[in-house]
């Protein structure tokens, strides 16, 4: 009788009183296979969790049965605002807590099997990890891509602190915080930026020879934004303005000789100076609508526009015609110069504008009907007529060169990474301010205080302002003060692959900046496998992304990107169909399954449910299924060792299958598909119950080894009653394709759609000859004898259909 949990916890001591997952260095053959870690909260892991560690355990295990060492380690992004807020609420510390979380989560990972190198686990609360994270940082800063600068920051009252573009959601065209659902406003501050916009084109660049999801590189280059076009300087109109100069930026610099307006964002520097007196009083009120909008809302294609004059006009550079400028909503003082020409005939969203506010619409490029986008013939356009859309950019920028009136230039939708919080569980900034506040870099770790108010301000500084023994510092005589913000969340998964690398079995970290660590990112980097969720696409990946192209810049690692191959795995959804959430009460705890199906249960059912990367819903009659068959293996085991293993009976339809298994599950394995590789095993398994004898116990050690990936304890337990040694003294078995009994192909003869009979397909048989010799069986001629083929529908290797009247 298979009891799955005295086999389960018996396998688990083995491996942990045998370090049998421990990093090997014995073979040039290396494979870095990685989870993207987890936030250690307070609910413990879900089921959803398991599948990608479920999958990259899978590939770990492959790969070190095929002779490489591998890296496959776990660790806690543990810093961050679930554990703070948890604390607030409770008046407790929130360390105590995450140290509790990460036991449980650590329990959890271990009662599943996962083959993690535990020597390897990092904790980015761990000041010897986040001293690391300090000394990265100040090299930005050294560099110039960190510096603090007054900016509109997204501030959200409910947490308390600034947010990052990355962090915010938009609900019901509301900006509200990812973490709470936390309405979040626009506010000036003083903020630590790193300058990842200088990063903007190695960042595209990199994207293109990653083996990562299309989609999700999609989503990087949006997200990145960048347009090349040219920057047009326009003289403004104006006996009091005569010196006043504006730019706007434009990727159709050909449509110019359309242009009907100005149009500037209601942010841009310059609409106070050129808002005429009689329309001061209706920009002041828009101004007021117009901060109560989000980005979206202001740039949605589909909303109403918005905008009023300002009284002032541009001088046209090519024509002199006197052009009026407005103000309105749909222009963002982020992207470009904060302000567009208006061509109302060559452009969607100037067209709804010029229709609702009757500007005039000019046709420049010869068409049936505007707006038209598309290249073509210009006309009404002067020095462009006759040339194509190419043609046109080219000679009008010469023309506006030559005067001095216009640049080419790059612009981007990305924007800095605000990096300072307002919070208390973060890693403390690695800088000092003299009274002057002059900045200088600690050269030592600068430790997180213990407090006891952590509870933040609602203020431009943190909890930490409050600890004055902290705070002040006197060096020589000199007074200084320490940052009262803290780093986010994201510095420490910025990096943290490269920790692992770095961790020794006593605790301690190699220097990131030293030459053993540079000799061990030679050996390990970049990452083989990276498996997580897609929503992470434009934070955490992108954010690791930048680091590590700093870090190649500084000579510090030998790749520019982190990691090679990225697979997305779809959700878990309840079994309801909805996304899990404990509000819907969908919510899938392992542990209750691991307790009454077993670790390998849950395993397989989790990769058999369908492909990885799709979404699928839980089904626990699915996954009963499962556990019969993890049943029925080890009671074909227990048959055959207690006595029905024949060494004088030959059986070479089971040496053929099993060699053609081999081939199946490793080709799936190595093509992550998960699910058909356990089909293939599950149809053997059916194929070994026809069998009274087997000529050896091989074939099952063979299979034991094939089975170990999916369901190693079950593994591990048929070795054993086979008398062979532990997964980790194994090897994956050779496929011999000389033993394979290759069969001629069968399918079904239909009449009329229904099954009459089967043909078996010689090899050299056209498809001709195919239809010839099915027409000619018995139990297909009497089929069709006196009745008139209408139809032969034959689909390649699969089916022959007869339609017949």
């Amino acid at each position: 009788m298979y009891k799955h949990n005295e086999i389960e916890q018996k396998w688990r001591k083995f491996w942990a009183e045998n370090k049998s997952f421990a990093t090997g260095n014995n073979s040039n053959k290396k494979a870095y296979i990685l989870d993207m870690f987890p936030y250690p909260s307070g609910m413990g892991l879900h089921v959803g969790h398991l599948e990608g560690y479920t999958a990259t355990d899978i590939i770990a295990r492959y790969k070190r049965l095929n002779g490489f060492d591998v890296l496959h380690p776990i660790g806690w992004d543990a810093f961050g605002l679930p554990a703070e807020q948890y604390a607030i609420k409770t008046g407790n510390d929130p360390e105590p807590f995450t140290l509790k979380n990460i036991a449980n989560f650590r329990r959890q990972l271990q009662a599943m099997g996962f083959s993690y190198d535990y020597d390897k686990e990092v904790n980015t609360t761990d000041p010897k990890f986040y001293i690391w994270t300090q000394w990265i940082f100040k090299e930005m800063y050294k560099q110039g891509l960190a510096s603090i600068e007054e900016i509109d920051v997204n501030w959200c009252e409910g947490l308390g602190t600034v947010l990052a573009n990355e962090e915010i959601l938009e609900k019901n065209g509301i900006k509200v915080s990812e973490r709470g659902n936390f309405p979040v406003v626009k506010k000036p501050m003083k903020q630590w930026v790193l300058k990842i916009t200088a990063y903007a084109d190695k960042l595209l660049e990199g994207l293109e020879d990653l083996d990562w999801p299309e989609s999700l590189k999609q989503l990087q280059r949006n997200w990145i934004g960048r347009s090349k076009g040219h920057i047009v300087k326009w003289n403004i109109s104006s006996s009091e303005q005569q010196k006043l100069q504006l730019s706007t930026f434009t990727t159709r610099l050909d449509t110019i000789y359309g242009v009907t307006a100005i149009v500037i964002s209601p942010e841009h520097p310059l609409l106070q100076k050129i808002t005429t007196a009689k329309y001061h009083d209706d920009i002041s009120n828009y101004l007021k609508e117009v901060k109560l909008k989000n980005e979206l809302e202001r740039t949605s294609l589909n909303k109403d526009k918005t905008g009023y004059f300002t009284g002032s006009y541009a001088i046209h550079p090519l024509t002199n015609e006197l052009i009026p400028i407005w103000v309105s909503d749909y222009v963002l003082m982020s992207y470009g110069s904060g302000a567009v020409m208006c061509v109302p005939g060559h452009d969607q969203r100037d067209y709804e504008f010029a229709k609702k506010f009757d500007l005039r619409i000019k046709k420049i490029i010869e068409c049936d009907e505007l707006p038209f986008l598309g290249d073509g013939i210009h006309i009404n356009s002067d020095i462009a007529n006759g040339l194509d859309n190419a043609g046109a950019v080219k000679c009008i920028f010469n023309e506006l060169k030559a005067n001095n009136l216009a640049d080419e230039k790059v612009s981007y939708k990305l924007r800095d990474w605000i990096f300072s919080r307002q919070r208390y569980w973060g890693e403390p900034f690695p800088v000092l301010f003299d009274e002057e506040n002059n900045i200088y870099l600690v050269k030592e770790l600068v430790e997180l205080p213990k407090i006891k108010n952590i509870k933040p301000s609602g203020t431009t500084s943190g909890p930490l302002a409050n600890v004055e023994s902290w705070m002040n510092v006197e060096i020589n005589g000199k007074k200084y003060h320490h940052d009262t913000n803290v780093m986010p969340q994201w510095a420490g998964s910025s990096w943290y692959y490269l920790a692992y690398i770095l961790k020794n079995p006593d605790g301690s970290y190699t220097p990131l900046n030293s030459s053993e660590a540079k000799k061990r990112f030679e050996e390990w980097m970049p990452v083989d496998l990276y498996i997580g969720g897609q929503e992470h696409a434009v934070l955490h990946l992108l954010y690791a992304r930048f680091w590590h192209r700093f870090l190649f810049d500084l000579g510090i690692v030998n790749t520019k990107e982190p990691f090679t191959k990225l697979i997305n795995q779809g959700l878990i959804m309840g079994p309801d169909g909805q996304k899990m959430s404990k509000s819907l009460g969908n919510v899938i705890n392992p542990d209750d399954f691991i307790l009454s199906h077993g670790a390998d249960s849950l395993r397989v059912y989790e990769m058999f449910m369908g492909p990885l990367v799709e979404s699928k819903s839980w089904s626990t009659d699915s996954l009963n299924g499962i556990r019969r068959w993890i049943e029925k293996i080890y009671n074909i085991f227990e048959y055959f060792v207690k006595g029905n293993i024949d060494i004088n009976n030959s059986n070479n339809e089971l040496i053929s299958n099993i060699n053609k298994l081999i081939l199946e599950v490793s080709e799936n394995i190595e093509k992550t598909k998960f699910n058909i590789a356990i089909s293939k095993m599950m149809v053997f398994t059916n194929y070994l119950t026809s069998l009274k004898t087997i000529p050896s116990s091989f074939v099952l050690k063979q299979f034991a080894i094939l089975l170990s990936p999916f369901a190693p304890f079950l593994a591990e337990e048929l070795l054993f009653m086979l008398n062979e040694k532990p997964i980790q003294y194994q090897t994956w078995p050779y496929a011999d394709e000389t033993k394979i009994i290759i069969k001629n192909i069968q399918i079904g003869i239909q009449i009329n759609g229904k099954v009459r009979s089967q043909i078996e397909i010689l090899p050299n048989w056209s498809n001709e000859e195919i239809i010839e010799n099915a027409k000619k069986l018995d139990n297909v001629a009497k089929w069709l004898q006196g009745h008139e083929i209408v139809k032969v529908i034959y689909k390649d290797f699969k089916i022959l259909n007869f339609i017949i009247k």
